[in-house]
């Protein structure tokens, strides 16, 4: 299952908010990717995560394989709209 999302910050995120997605990504089952600009990484990877640049207002693909994927693809588009 894959989603769009637009990412709604007004400046470039640090690594807090970065790190507390990771953490969110891992409480799911499901496998669960970030598809940014040709590039596509695991957002259960710290490290994976801090090499993408989000910027406000870019559209983004977060993709989930598995038992709960509608619930990750939810949780990480809600946080990505609160937090980011």
């Amino acid at each position: 299952m894959k989603k769009e999302v637009a990412v709604g910050m007004s400046e470039e995120f640090g690594a807090t908010p970065i790190a507390h997605l990771v953490q969110l990504a891992t409480s799911y089952d499901s496998s669960i990717y970030i598809e940014v600009d040709n590039k596509k990484v695991n957002a259960k990877s710290i490290m994976g995560m801090m090499s993408i640049v989000l910027r406000e207002n870019q559209v983004i693909t977060i993709e989930a394989i598995g038992t709960d994927e509608e619930e990750a693809i939810a949780g990480m588009e809600e946080f990505i709209n609160k937090n980011m």
